[in-house]
């Protein structure tokens, strides 16, 4: 048999499209980090077989869009609020696998109570959240976790510790609280990075779905477009400057 030959027999098929993951084309920047999560949480939630089961809570900032992208039931949430309406989706179903997806400006800024008190009350959700520095969607500002010193629309000479205070590391304070049952924080800038970021959305999802608390899986991101850099510029600058200050790996893994 040729080797051509070999190559094109289906069983040799090792990786594909989700199934999950429709066929409307994104409208995320080239480089953005959250198409490569996107895809993540299809496949997870394909791979458990759970789609018949699972809601997602979009809310405002260039998350917003995941209801278009990944074919399982949404709600949208006004800003900030994706946890608060995630409460009231997982205990009026308590069946159901249920998660939010959310930027920084989103959870970290106008939705810090509403993910302070669901993770402190120990809901049976997920949350994602996608950590790029900036405030992506509307035109480049300072965000609650952008780093100290660095340049946005509203910080063009640097983020100042006395004006505007220190980056809020709000992944560190969820878990400190007794209502989390695994806290991490991951990247998908590298073959290696995905798959770790992988591993971690299904134990989530599998603690959200054994009802064991709340969830956090936090994805340190880009935003080439915002920090006016190339893609690959920007995934050299995340690891030189955002990792010092959001460092990858477990924060709280209950058992």
């Amino acid at each position: 048999m040729e080797n051509n030959e070999y190559i094109k027999r289906p069983e040799n098929l090792v990786y594909s499209k989700p199934r999950l993951l429709n066929d409307n084309n994104m409208h995320y920047c080239p480089g953005c980090s959250h198409g490569v999560v996107h895809r993540l949480v299809a496949e997870v939630i394909e791979e458990m077989g759970v789609e018949h089961k699972t809601i997602g809570i979009a809310p405002v900032g260039c998350a917003v869009f995941a209801y278009s992208y990944i074919d399982v039931d949404w709600i949208e949430a006004a800003h900030g609020r994706a946890p608060a309406v995630a409460t009231a989706v997982r205990r009026l179903n308590p069946d159901r696998l249920v998660f939010t997806y959310q930027g920084d400006g989103d959870l970290a800024a106008i939705g810090t109570a509403e993910t302070i008190h669901a993770a402190n009350r120990g809901e049976n959700i997920t949350i994602i959240f996608i950590n790029n520095g900036i405030y992506g969607m509307t035109g480049g500002q300072m965000a609650p976790t952008t780093l100290e010193g660095m340049t946005t629309s509203t910080t063009p000479y640097g983020r100042r510790v006395d004006l505007n205070g220190y980056p809020l590391k709000i992944t560190e304070l969820l878990a400190q609280l007794p209502g989390t049952c695994y806290v991490t924080r991951q990247s998908v800038h590298t073959p290696a990075t995905v798959r770790k970021t992988k591993q971690a959305i299904r134990k989530a999802f599998e603690n959200s779905l054994a009802g064991k608390g709340t969830s956090v899986v936090e994805v340190v991101s880009t935003c080439n477009s915002g920090w006016k850099m190339s893609p690959a510029k920007a995934n050299e600058w995340m690891v030189e400057n955002m990792f010092p200050a959001y460092p990858p790996g477990d924060l709280k893994n209950e058992e």
